[in-house]
């Protein structure tokens, strides 16, 4: 689809890629004003889960769910957030987000008031993107 952000997300952002999985992409969110906030996003545009035939959705959410254990393992939350919406950008993506019971937000969601975006130097971003993918690629 050539008006959907997230399809080409990917590629608009690149310095952002953490991995290449089967059937989803991972980018570190910009703004890490919640430490290794990620987008989870599936590489054909679809906005629900019934749209997917039953094995590649299985496939999905088992992307989505070794990218959370990866990043529990590095960042020791003390929750992590998934979020699920597409209402305004609706291509099948998820937000997962490390929460600490000390972030400014706790435990509310994490857009119940807005924040000054958080924005990392570009050695930060790909150190950042690398712990996480080495994490990612770890055997489990």
């Amino acid at each position: 689809m050539t008006d959907c952000s997230m399809c080409t997300k990917w590629n608009d952002d690149a310095e952002l890629r953490i991995a290449e999985l089967a059937h989803s992409y991972v980018l570190l969110n910009r703004d890490q004003f919640f430490p290794g906030y990620c987008f989870v996003f599936t590489k054909v545009h679809v906005t629900e889960l019934f749209h997917l035939d039953r094995e590649v959705r299985g496939a999905v959410v088992e992307e989505v769910n070794a990218v959370a254990a990866a990043l529990f393992e590095l960042y020791r939350p003390a929750k992590i957030n998934y979020e699920l919406l597409g209402n305004m950008v609706p291509h099948m993506h998820w937000h997962l987000v490390p929460r600490f019971a000390d972030d400014p937000l706790w435990p509310r969601p994490i857009w119940s008031e807005p924040h000054e975006p958080v924005t990392l130097s570009p050695a930060a971003y790909a150190e950042r993107i690398a712990a996480i993918a080495a994490r990612l690629a770890a055997p489990a």
